[in-house]
């Protein structure tokens, strides 16, 4: 039976990194407040000096994640990259990664499901490999939110959470009998929370994408949060899908050597692992190094994860689980070959 297994992995953050310090000398905020509200203490973000987009975050990290598989960017069948954050309008980030990569003719697909975005990028890998679709796919979550935040103390609540960075996966169909690699997904949306956690502007349902009349620095322009509204549907509902997921599994919760939540909120993940009696060597965080960083969050972490040998040992089993913007809400779990 093919199995989706990940071969490599790699991560990509951009050098300059803005401490909680650093905020304060441009907004009303303080350190201890953040990591009390966030858990979050720095994040890297992109500089003026050396600005960088989506794809080149992305090319790095799949640089170092096609070395760890010993491919080529030729074995490649197929691109997934999952970005809220594209280098431009169009064409997606996946192409212009192709591109980067020396690649012409490699079929790419964006998706847009923010937080969730690696959870449905290894959904949508494993379809594509279980029939026959594509043998090696590289999964690549990729953001720069830092050109796009409202770096006052208007928007203080959203900009000290997000940071810049990329990682990326490579997963191949491999022929075993064992019951390895991507063992279940749970996968789920409700846009009627779609304002809770938006960017209204710029918008093709307008007239005009850019109305007249509005300055630059409108907050439209710029991501909002419902902070209450995210947390509290985040600490309901990432229990339910961590339970739907393990029944598909066939697994219980006692098989789980590691979680890798989305790194959205420390609080939250801590709310989740409280709920379900995870003891804390059981959740991985680094969201104190790196803040949000959307679609690469929960690839980052699991790069981290192996590199510190949390993970990653045959048969071992680890929970990817998230919820973001959309609403969208997922899990998945996967057990090393």
């Amino acid at each position: 039976m093919i199995k989706s297994i990940i071969k490599g992995t790699g991560k990509f953050v951009p050098p300059n990194v803005v401490t909680n310090k650093d905020l304060e000398k441009i907004m009303d905020t303080s350190d201890e407040w953040i990591q009390q509200r966030t858990g979050i203490k720095q994040r890297h973000w992109i500089s003026e000096e050396n600005p960088m987009g989506a794809s080149d975050l992305g090319f790095e990290a799949a640089k170092q994640a096609l070395d760890a598989a010993g491919w080529a960017p030729e074995d490649l069948d197929f691109i997934i990259f999952a970005t809220l954050s594209p280098d431009i309008m169009f064409p997606g980030s996946g192409c212009l990664l192709a591109a980067k990569l020396g690649l012409n003719s490699t079929p790419t697909l964006d998706i847009r499901q923010q937080c969730t975005g690696f959870l449905y990028g290894f959904a949508t890998a494993d379809a594509y490999i279980k029939t026959g679709l594509a043998k090696k796919v590289l999964l690549v979550g990729g953001e720069v939110h830092s050109s796009g935040l409202d770096k006052s103390t208007r928007g203080r609540d959203v900009t000290v959470i997000f940071g810049d960075g990329a990682a990326a996966v490579c997963i191949e169909g491999v022929e075993t009998q064992k019951n390895a690699g991507l063992l279940a997904s749970a996968l789920h949306a409700d846009g009627n929370y779609a304002d809770s956690l938006t960017t209204e502007l710029p918008a093709s349902r307008l007239f005009k994408r850019n109305p007249d009349g509005i300055s630059h620095d409108d907050p439209r322009y710029f991501p909002i949060m419902a902070g209450s509204t995210i947390f509290k549907k985040a600490v309901r509902l990432l229990p339910k899908v961590t339970n739907e997921v393990l029944e598909k599994a066939g697994i219980g919760l006692d098989q789980i050597d590691l979680v890798v939540p989305h790194q959205a909120n420390k609080r939250i993940n801590q709310a989740f692992g409280q709920y379900l009696k995870f003891e804390d060597d059981k959740i991985f965080h680094n969201i104190e190094k790196y803040g949000n960083t959307t679609a690469a969050s929960i690839p980052l972490a699991f790069h981290e994860a192996m590199e510190q040998g949390r993970i990653g040992k045959s048969g071992q089993t680890v929970l990817f689980v998230a919820l973001g913007a959309g609403l969208t809400w997922g899990a998945c779990v996967y057990r090393f070959l």
